[in-house]
């Protein structure tokens, strides 16, 4: 689905991977509820490790996008909430690895903690998805 992101001029330029702007063609919303590393049995992917933990909760995103017909490319925006500061470069990082130079609009929020102690990272996501690609 084409998807244009930008940073209009009048906006400083971004420090982390991240749009201030996407424009997505007409389609279906689709939104993801906050995804954690927790797997099916409540075990935490990547303990301890935020890069991990980014990395299984994009790779949930994924598999959500995708349960419907979309795919990463599709997502036009995305809320981050981490634990510590300090995790910013590891998360971005892992941002980078899956969404590409395509990343979509995002906000970052530093919060106390998550639902369970030892998640350091859930991620939220809309997208836009074509109509024609939809399966449900």
């Amino acid at each position: 689905m084409p998807k244009k992101s930008f940073n209009p001029e009048e906006l400083p330029s971004p420090r982390g991977s991240y749009f201030h702007v996407a424009v997505a063609d007409p389609g279906r919303v689709v939104t993801i509820a906050g995804q954690t590393s927790s797997d099916a049995d409540g075990n935490i992917i990547g303990a301890g490790d935020v890069k991990a933990q980014t990395g299984e909760v994009l790779r949930k995103v994924r598999v959500a996008i995708e349960s419907v017909g979309g795919d990463i490319d599709d997502i036009v925006a995305v809320t981050v909430y981490i634990t510590d500061a300090r995790f910013y470069g590891d998360v971005n990082e892992a941002r980078r690895e899956v969404f590409g130079p395509n990343f979509p609009p995002s906000t970052l929020v530093h919060v106390s903690s998550l639902a369970r102690p030892g998640l350091l990272v859930e991620i939220n996501a809309t997208a836009v998805v074509p109509e024609a690609n939809l399966t449900i």
